[in-house]
């Protein structure tokens, strides 16, 4: 298969994300051009470094790049200060200068966290995000979003700090648990609900078969990055249009917060029960029709992913719990809620005027299902 370009047209800052297999292999042949020397800082987590960290290493001294490593804990609680500092503290014993380049070698916590690290690393040095699951190669690698959780929220200390080069490696999906991958594919049904009811029509039917299939892979992560970019060059820090990014997130980053940002509940699948809810909500606001949220239901079942509150283990917080949770959100302007709601599968739009006790009611009927 051939690797597919998909440019991020932003000015000075633009840059490609090239999506096919072997490019970890062929990573020094794909970074060499953005250095000035040659050497690399590679941030990672333990995993992914027990997977794919010699790979990486073999693939960039075949260009005769140097490499130094750290490996971070896995998981999402690894998004906060103390391995932020941590990794900080690390590239700055690495002796890395703003002319060097910082590796992304991971999932989206790891891609958040570099992105981080690297944006305030000598009031910011350039970095490669090179995303080993499908939630980073479709979302979170893609459009400059960088950041760490906080008790009071999630992603609320960042900074706007686009990569130099993203390279999505599909053969790396190939090691993702089942639950990781339904987990990024909460973020590929995403799209096609907010934006291309063509794309949804075609994860109807080729979505079962998206795991196993190469192809497919490619092509749905080619897809949702076309949609990503195209959004990010309209609206680079989320003052209009690509606010339409966070369909489901509303919800899911309070169902993150209400689970600990813990193996109780994952991202993708916080956004995918999060889309769920959207959909319900705008057809009790009479804005779509009583088929749509049923079909989203449907297709999420289908693929054998969380769709209800229920699907969550453990005990929840009451209604007024969770929408307290969504005050947290970033998507708050002027103390109001801002929600991504649809007209139809294909058709989202931001709202800030709604009603909250239909948000209540909603959750006190989805926590008592």
């Amino acid at each position: 298969m051939s690797v597919d370009r998909v440019g991020v047209s932003l000015g000075a800052r633009s840059y490609e994300v090239r999506i096919g297999s072997g490019l970890i292999a062929r990573a020094g042949e794909e970074i060499a051009p953005l250095l000035r020397r040659p050497r690399v800082a590679v941030l990672t987590d333990e995993t992914v470094a027990s997977l794919h960290l010699e790979a990486l290493r073999d693939g960039l001294a075949a260009a005769g790049i140097a490499m130094e490593a750290l490996a971070l804990p896995a998981g999402e609680s690894t998004k906060g200060w103390p391995q932020f500092t941590r990794a900080v503290e690390w590239l700055l014993e690495q002796k890395v200068e703003r002319r060097d380049i910082v590796v992304a070698f991971g999932g989206g916590v790891i891609g958040d966290l570099a992105g981080f690290a690297a944006a305030v690393l000598r009031r910011g040095v350039r970095f490669v995000q090179i995303p080993t699951t499908l939630l980073a190669q479709v979302d979170s690698s893609v459009g400059g979003k960088t950041g760490i959780n906080s008790p009071h929220g999630k992603n609320l200390i960042g900074a706007f700090h686009q990569p130099a080069l993203v390279l999505a490696d599909i053969d790396a999906l190939g090691t993702l648990s089942r639950r990781d991958f339904l987990a990024g594919y909460g973020e590929v049904v995403k799209y096609g609900l907010l934006g291309d009811a063509g794309f949804f029509d075609w994860l109807e039917t080729e979505g079962p078969r998206l795991a196993s299939t190469k192809a497919l892979t490619q092509a749905a992560v080619r897809w949702s990055v076309e949609m990503k970019a195209e959004i990010v060059a309209r609206d680079e820090t989320e003052e209009g249009d690509r606010a339409l990014l966070n369909l489901g997130h509303t919800f899911g980053h309070a169902l993150e917060a209400a689970t600990g940002y813990s193996d109780r509940l994952l991202h993708g699948e916080g956004v995918a029960i999060g889309c769920a809810l959207a959909f319900e909500l705008s057809q009790r606001l009479g804005l779509c029709s009583q088929e749509d949220p049923s079909r989203v239901r449907a297709h999420l079942r289908a693929m054998g992913m969380k769709v209800d509150l229920r699907d969550i283990p453990g005990d929840l917080p009451d209604a007024e719990g969770l929408i307290a949770l969504m005050g947290q959100d970033k998507k708050v302007l002027d103390g109001k809620l801002r929600f991504i709601l649809a007209r139809g599968i294909g058709q989202a739009f931001v709202a800030s005027d709604v009603d909250m006790a239909q948000v209540k009611r909603l959750l006190q009927d989805a926590l008592a299902a």
